[in-house]
């Protein structure tokens, strides 16, 4: 049966509060359907929430209800009813529900391979478009999406300008070892590892900037906290110091975290984050050296009695942090924590070396606490001509493919200071996930490129 529904407004589920005692209609999917005879309940979504819709025999069309009774999960259909303030109805929002009136079957769905009952995770990475839908996933991606809102916003009112880089690119912006390589009309290319270093000629143009877009690192990595094609925005800022650069981050993820404080309690609810954790991130941060990082591992580990966790904390000086390590160190604070004066040995090639101590460069990383590790990466960058281009050689690069950004050191060359923030892994410590996998609406792994 088809019966047109014109009477009613259509309304967002999102915004049912301000329709109490109304009657509209919402266009949406079956989310789920339970009830016996007489009474049945629909619970209805359509992307911005979820209200439960009921239908009353004695006060439907029949039609209508026959229409009710045969619907399966995720038909889509448009239903008119009137809103009603109910304390006990569950919904995104809750507290409310409609007395269904009409209901108008667009598509019936053919049997859903996504039921309530539990699913391995390679069915669902599987079936990732339909994943999608589930409750847990619709809120994750609701956070993620005011997590690049609030990025975007705390930069654009600081003064920053967006502006857009390259992803094909002819050289390496980290490492040689992580690059996608691909055929550039016969002349090899690679997908961009960063827009760093285009960001740094923006840069000069406009003092202050930020690309945002995805990356690639062909990492052969199964870890929980990699992704082979992941987002990351990326300021430069002129004249600012690596001190600066600190000011500039921790305002900036307080804000971001304040936010979807205030804007997804109800998906933070639906994913039982405890928020009480996140209230408390709040500039400043602390701020530890390479050097104190070191000694406060090497004190872990003498006072570590699990023989495989004694190993995993073994670290000597000069060594990159691994994911343990950075656990370790985040679990010492309550905040993020800065950590910074890396090892040049294990960072890039662009960074400020330590006046008196070139084997230490002016980097920091930011740790996020619960075990959450890097979130953002970033340094001074090295504003000489000729110190880049030894550097350049020191690893091996070849210069013509670098000779553009060398060239930018001849122009008006000034101190200046960059990080990058990777979306998922915030996405992950915001959310509370413990497994970076679901932070991203098709997540590229080692071994998935599909759907």
């Amino acid at each position: 049966m088809q019966r047109k529904i014109t009477l009613a407004q259509v309304i967002r589920i999102a915004d049912i509060a301000d329709y109490v005692g109304q009657e509209v209609t919402v266009k949406g999917w079956v989310y789920a359907k339970t009830g016996k005879g007489r009474l049945q309940f629909v619970r209805v979504r359509d992307g911005s929430g979820q209200v439960q819709f009921v239908a009353f025999k004695k006060e439907i069309d029949p039609e209508y209800f026959e229409v009710v009774k045969g619907l399966t999960q995720e038909s889509s259909v448009i239903v008119t009813g009137e809103v009603r303030a109910d304390e006990r109805a569950e919904g995104f929002p809750s507290g409310f529900e409609v007395g269904m009136k009409s209901i108008e079957l667009v598509q019936e769905a053919m049997e859903y391979p996504i039921s309530p009952k539990e699913h391995g995770t390679e069915f669902l990475m599987d079936r990732r478009h339909l994943w999608l839908r589930s409750t847990q996933q619709w809120a994750i991606i609701r956070i993620r999406a005011t997590i690049i809102k609030a990025l975007r916003d705390w930069l654009d009112n600081e003064g920053f300008i967006g502006v857009d880089t390259p992803i094909i690119t002819p050289a390496a912006g980290e490492e040689t070892t992580t690059l996608f390589n691909i055929d550039y009309f016969g002349e090899e290319a690679y997908l961009a590892q960063t827009g760093q270093l285009y960001n740094e000629a923006n840069m000069m143009a406009h003092g202050k900037v930020y690309c945002f877009g995805p990356t690639f690192r062909a990492e052969k990595s199964k870890t929980r906290r990699h992704l082979i094609e992941f987002w990351m925005l990326e300021p430069e800022i002129a004249y600012c110091t690596l001190e600066e650069l600190m000011e500039i981050e921790e305002q900036m993820v307080a804000y971001v975290v304040q936010q979807v404080l205030e804007k997804n309690q109800q998906e933070l609810a639906v994913l039982e984050r405890d928020t009480a954790v996140l209230e408390k991130i709040t500039a400043p941060f602390a701020r530890i050296s390479y050097d104190d990082a070191v000694d406060k591992l090497k004190e872990r580990y003498e006072k570590e009695t699990n023989p495989e966790q004694k190993e995993l904390l073994e670290i000597e000086w000069g060594e990159d942090f691994g994911s343990p390590h950075e656990t370790a160190l985040a679990e010492m604070f309550e905040k993020p924590v800065f950590v910074y004066n890396y090892p040049s040995a294990v960072k890039a090639f662009y960074m400020q070396p330590v006046d008196g101590r070139p084997e230490v460069c002016r980097s920091v990383d930011l740790l996020a606490p619960e075990g959450y590790g890097e979130i953002i990466g970033g340094s001074e960058r090295i504003y000489d001509a000729d110190l880049l281009e030894k550097k350049i050689e020191e690893h091996g690069f070849t210069r013509e493919n670098y000779a553009w950004y060398i060239e930018l050191r001849n122009y008006g060359s000034v101190p200046h200071s960059g990080f990058g923030i990777g979306i998922e892994r915030t996405v992950a410590w915001i959310c509370g996930l413990p497994h970076i996998r679901e932070t991203i609406p098709y997540p590229r792994l080692l071994n998935r490129k599909y759907p």
